[in-house]
């Protein structure tokens, strides 16, 4: 009797712990029961009385195994009900019926129907008012609040609105819907202004890669983790097939995102950001309000120019404001200069051939201009302003903003704080990256100052950390691992800081190696949501968990087709990792060195001299954090499935810092493909990547392994000699056949051709003085000026 009595308990517990399976009419669930909940079938999604404030509640759904309760659907998201009293009524006419504490209707579905019919949370996240039928009476897809699930038709009168603020889950300012064009968009919709910043509005529809030819207006998330919209956008996740639930959300910062569940700890992580038409955080429009200026340290963050007051201390998208007032009168006017900054948009007029003092002058005479831009490319573009915002400050921004100020306060500009960014640099010692891009020099004591200061400054708040979770010992890795997951870095830039057990299980305890270098180790591996990694274990980094963490986190930001993507590390104690997507092919030695593949042929070898030219362009610069490789070569070359070559191991050198007595770095790179400056022993720029990436290209040219010429060819008087010499020598009357490996095969005059600009562009890039060596810019001009 005893046992039977037992059973019966738990039974009643864990039916009570499933939740409700339906609501029928005349039933309603209370606000004061937090265990009333809809559960769906499988138990994948819950729905109730969620909190949002300190006595308020909004009617939500929500996922049942992420760890904050993540919720895809609002009810009554900007009209929450009171915690005592309120309750969801499904009526006997179908309508389905939000009631606050006084009795007032805040919500309702507004149907009306006959029959049997009931609410119910099915397994796909649909809340639906069901008479048993396909056909719903009513669903929550119809009305999507922030986030798109898998299989919710998104159509043209959808509209997802983001959250108002971390936390706080009143409708925000940005909006993902079809606009009046058929075409899928980004809009701030802010208090005084609009306007769309994705698709870059600047290029036509069909250069994004859209059509607006068809209305039907509907777009759809599949299981499997693809996207595809009537505009032809579409993308597929990172971790994509069958496996992890997902969501696609436009989050609070107005970046719309792909997350993927990790159902075993409840976090997220980022299975998609939009590319090609990328989305930057900075170009995000109202994130740091009127005058406000966002940037990079290293993060988004936004900046109030120089003198100027923040109008709300805990909400930036109400910007700024000048402490002074400004007046018509030209001779009390003057400007603060502020390099690399423009404000987007809110032009009211544009001139071209225009010199500074013109373009002042002309923003001086009118008393609507409050600053104006100027462009530092030698066009002489002018670009007087009515409105200062949307600013954003990156180094690659080749403007130089005004903003107009009274007499007295221009001084403010030298008040600024320092804006010069942090370089990943192939050394300890000062990098300069050439004539194309200033910099302003520190030196190595303010460096290391700096340094030192970042770490104890890491070191305190880590130790803060620590004594105030210490006494949560039972929770304190989730806690952690929340922290890292759930904070700006995953939202900006996508990656994660996994634990020493997940990459030990991943890769089978360290069993498959795919790759041995100078940094490291490299093992194939497989995460518990079914991403197929490559796995590098670090050899010799000297750093603490906080400075590893710092620059990992620089490196994680890059994100390049051309470039491995970099999508989390491993910090803990002497364990060292970065976790990076595998490439299928691996490097490009292997194929272009062995004759046990198949050869590479000529149209394979010149899109890899061009997709690694635009890697290298990219990192040197367009990236928000300029990179020097250091180390260019066929093994640091991937290929993709399609053969797409992908540049591995930039940034490397960031990590291990090796310096000798004249306070220059040791030499790093391969023999064979180093720059002759390493050996003269002088600061290295970007040119020396320029000069190892004409010795690859010499190398798709031959098929002759750069490295091997340095031991084993001899020259009459028996000194060594290298590719270089060789290739001068050999093709005197320039004829490239002499070179040419001979597994090409190759006879028409447009395939020679062909070959003819590969060399020639290689040995641009290998001249000895560095200063005649093109930039990877023009590299790539070059080769894709010849394709077209």
């Amino acid at each position: 009797m005893s046992v039977s009595y037992l059973l019966i308990c738990l039974l009643l517990a864990f039916s009570s712990a499933l939740g409700l399976q339906r609501l029928t009419p005349g039933s309603s669930m209370a606000v004061e029961d937090m265990n009333q909940l809809l559960v769906s079938p499988n138990g994948t999604f819950s729905s109730g009385f969620y909190r949002v404030g300190n006595n308020s509640y909004c009617f939500s759904i929500w996922f049942t195994n992420s760890f904050d309760k993540t919720v895809v659907w609002m009810a009554n998201r900007d009209k929450p009900v009171n915690g005592q009293q309120s309750k969801l009524t499904l009526n006997v006419d179908s309508n389905l019926v939000l009631t606050d504490a006084d009795g007032s209707a805040v919500w309702s579905t507004d149907t009306v129907a006959d029959g049997y019919f009931e609410l119910q949370l099915l397994e796909s996240g649909n809340l639906v008012v069901t008479n048993g039928t396909e056909n719903f009476i009513w669903q929550s897809f119809d009305f999507p609040t922030d986030t798109l699930l898998p299989g919710q038709r998104f159509l043209k009168t959808s509209t997802l609105v983001s959250m108002r603020s971390r936390g706080t889950y009143l409708s925000g300012f940005y909006d993902f819907k079809f606009n009046d064009y058929n075409v899928l968009n980004l809009l701030y919709n802010g208090p005084s202004l609009s306007g769309i910043y994705w698709p870059d509005t600047m290029v036509t529809v069909f250069v994004n890669g859209r059509s607006p030819y068809n209305s039907s207006r509907i777009a759809i998330l599949n299981d499997m983790g693809g996207f595809e919209s009537s505009d032809k956008f579409k993308f597929n996740a990172t971790d994509y097939g069958i496996g992890p639930r997902r969501r696609l959300t436009i989050d609070y910062d107005g970046v719309l995102r792909l997350y993927s569940l990790d159902e075993s700890t409840g976090n997220w992580t980022i299975s998609w950001l939009p590319s090609g038409a990328r989305i930057d955080a900075c170009m995000v429009h109202g994130l740091c309000g009127e005058f406000g200026i966002c940037e990079y340290d290293p993060l988004p963050a936004c900046t109030c120019p120089p003198g100027f007051i923040r109008n709300d201390p805990s909400d930036w998208t109400k910007g700024c404001r000048p402490p002074f007032n400004l007046t018509c009168d030209s001779k009390e006017v003057d400007f603060i200069a502020l390099p690399n900054t423009d404000f987007f948009g809110h032009d009211w007029d544009f001139k071209q051939d225009f010199s500074l003092e013109m373009c002042r002058n002309l923003c001086l005479s009118s008393c609507e201009c409050t600053g104006f831009g100027y462009a530092l490319d030698g066009t002489g573009q002018c670009y007087p302003k009515m409105a200062l915002r949307n600013g954003y400050r990156k180094p690659d921004t080749a403007v130089l903003m005004f903003i107009k100020a009274t007499k007295g306060e221009e001084s403010m500009g030298e008040q600024r704080h320092s804006n010069d960014l942090k370089l990943l640099d192939c050394s300890a010692s000062q990098i300069v990256m050439g004539s194309d891009h200033v910099f302003a020099k520190e030196s190595n004591k303010f460096r290391y100052m700096g340094l030192l200061v970042g770490v104890v400054v890491a070191v305190g708040i880590s130790e803060l950390v620590f004594v105030g979770f210490g006494w949560w010992n039972v929770f304190r890795k989730r806690v952690n691992e929340e922290l890292v997951n759930m904070g700006y870095i995953v939202l900006a830039m996508g990656f994660k800081r996994f634990s020493y057990a997940e990459l030990k299980r991943a890769t089978k305890n360290f069993k498959q190696e795919i790759g041995n270098g100078g940094f490291g180790t490299v093992f194939k591996g497989e995460l518990d949501d079914g991403r197929v990694v490559a796995v590098k274990r670090l050899d010799g980094v000297l750093q603490g968990d906080a400075e590893f963490w710092a620059e990992v986190s620089i490196i994680g930001k890059i994100n390049h087709k051309n470039l491995v993507k970099l999508w989390g590390f491993c910090a803990e104690k002497r364990h060292k990792m970065l976790v990076y997507e595998y490439v299928e092919n691996g490097s490009l030695d292997k194929l272009l060195f062995s004759d046990s593949f198949e050869v590479l042929g000529l149209e394979q070898r010149y899109e890899i001299a061009v997709g690694t030219a635009k890697g290298l362009s990219y990192l040197h610069e367009e990236c928000l954090e300029w990179v020097l490789h250091c180390d260019v070569k066929p093994q640091n070359i991937l290929l993709d499935e399609a053969l797409e070559p992908k540049v591995a191991d930039f940034g490397m050198s960031k990590l291990f810092r090796e310096i000798n007595e004249s306070g220059f770095s040791k030499v790093r790179g391969t023999r064979g493909y180093l720059a002759p400056e390493w050996m003269m022993n002088l600061k290295i720029d970007a040119k020396a990547d320029v000069y190892s990436y004409g010795i690859v290209v010499l190398e798709l040219i031959s098929g002759k392994n750069a490295s091997s010429f340095q031991s084993s060819t001899i020259t009459k008087n028996g000194e060594g000699t290298d590719m270089v010499r060789w290739i001068m020598k050999s093709t005197g009357k320039n004829d490239v056949k002499k070179v040419m490996d001979p597994r090409l095969k190759v006879e028409d005059a447009q395939n020679i051709k062909k070959i003819e600009i590969l060399l020639k562009v290689a040995l641009l890039c290998v001249r000895e003085d560095r200063n005649t060596r093109p930039a990877m810019s023009r590299v790539v001009e070059l080769l894709t000026g010849y394709e077209e």
